[in-house]
């Protein structure tokens, strides 16, 4: 690790002595990749000069203590000692975290599919209700919303809702929401009261941009037809609604909720490309897909991840052995705790990986 760590020093004092170089301004684009190297090295370097600061003040305290024979003094730098040694190995902990691969997708916005599985009505109705939580979360962090497309029941339920999330790192944080969300709880439509199981698939996917990955024209079929299902005065009423379809794969990406075609197009357009990234990269990852899947699941829609519990008031993450007894926090957008815990997961089973 400190060879690594002396490597990126290196580099980083090289970028920054590039910076400086009046030659380089004559290069914007070399001098913005040059900067963001500099930035993204920076937390690192920074943590490695407090390291070697700590390690060097150790060694000399250290040299004190062999030499010195006043009790009160000895007594004090071991005090001092032990202290020194505590920082130098969480420093050293932070460090490990830092030189963790990043996820080239973190600093992505995401697109989000919620879909109803097993549990009919019910399992839309759920739907809804994990849409709204994710919303309420999104709200509370600063986040925007933007509704991509859905397709409603009469009971303010989905069969399936899109939508994408534009905000800070929305994906690193949202990354581990893929997979099998299960309800189980009394539905209003059941007399006798018995507890139904249904279930609700997540997908999360990292928005992909046009730089990300092309897409030629010739490989699209576009095609219009009339909206459908409950809905405003322009649904079943013209032929706004756009399915595009990515002919090499077959895939599918259909969009009705706006008004206007080309909106729905611009729309469709975003949800097939994220689509596509994500089965680019996923191929491209497999091993690194294998190794996450040991720990906190694959994010495989056919995975079950949750299950939220009416009765018991309680939901459970099935991946870290996570249960929170306040089901109604949770599905008012407080999901940070699940969150923030299966990315401790995450980064530890990594630096266990590292340590091997």
């Amino acid at each position: 690790m400190l060879e690594k760590l002396k490597e990126i020093e290196t580099r980083y004092l090289e970028i920054e002595k590039s910076l400086a170089d009046p030659a380089q301004i004559a290069n914007q684009q070399n001098l913005q990749n040059l900067a963001k190297s500099h930035a993204g090295l920076a937390p690192i370097v920074s943590k490695y000069t407090a390291y070697q600061k700590t390690a060097k003040e150790i060694e000399e305290t250290s040299a004190l203590l062999e030499q010195e024979t006043d009790t009160e003094f000895i007594a004090f730098a071991k005090q001092e000692l032990d202290a020194l040694t505590e920082q130098k190995d969480d420093l050293e902990t932070q460090l490990k975290i830092l030189l963790i691969p990043k996820d080239a997708n973190d600093e992505k916005n995401v697109i989000v599919e919620i879909r109803a599985g097993t549990g009919g009505e019910e399992a839309s109705l759920f739907a809804g209700e994990l849409f709204r939580m994710y919303s309420r979360y999104a709200d509370q962090k600063g986040w925007k919303i933007e509704l991509l497309n859905s397709n409603a029941t009469g009971l303010k339920g989905f069969k399936e809702i899109i939508f994408s999330i534009n905000g800070n790192r929305t994906y690193s944080q949202l990354k581990f929401e893929g997979g099998t969300h299960r309800v189980q709880r009394v539905p209003t439509t059941e007399a006798s009261g018995r507890i139904h199981t249904s279930a609700v698939t997540v997908a999360v996917l990292p928005e992909a941009q046009e730089v990300d990955l092309k897409i030629d024209a010739e490989d699209l079929r576009i095609e219009s037809f009339r909206s459908s299902g409950p809905g405003g005065q322009s649904v079943n009423t013209t032929d706004s609604a756009v399915r595009v379809t990515y002919i090499p794969t077959g895939l599918t990406v259909s969009c009705q909720d706006e008004k206007s075609q080309h909106k729905n197009r611009a729309k469709a357009m975003k949800i097939l490309r994220s689509r596509l990234l994500e089965q680019m990269q996923a191929e491209q990852n497999a091993e690194r897909a294998q190794t996450r899947r040991s720990m906190i699941g694959s994010g495989d829609r056919s995975e079950k991840i949750r299950t939220y519990n009416f009765p018991q008031s309680r939901v459970t993450d099935h991946r870290i052995g996570l249960s929170v007894y306040q089901l109604d926090v949770v599905l008012d957008g407080g999901i940070g705790t699940f969150i923030d815990a299966l990315i401790d997961a995450d980064q530890a089973e990594q630096l266990k990986n590292l340590s091997s």
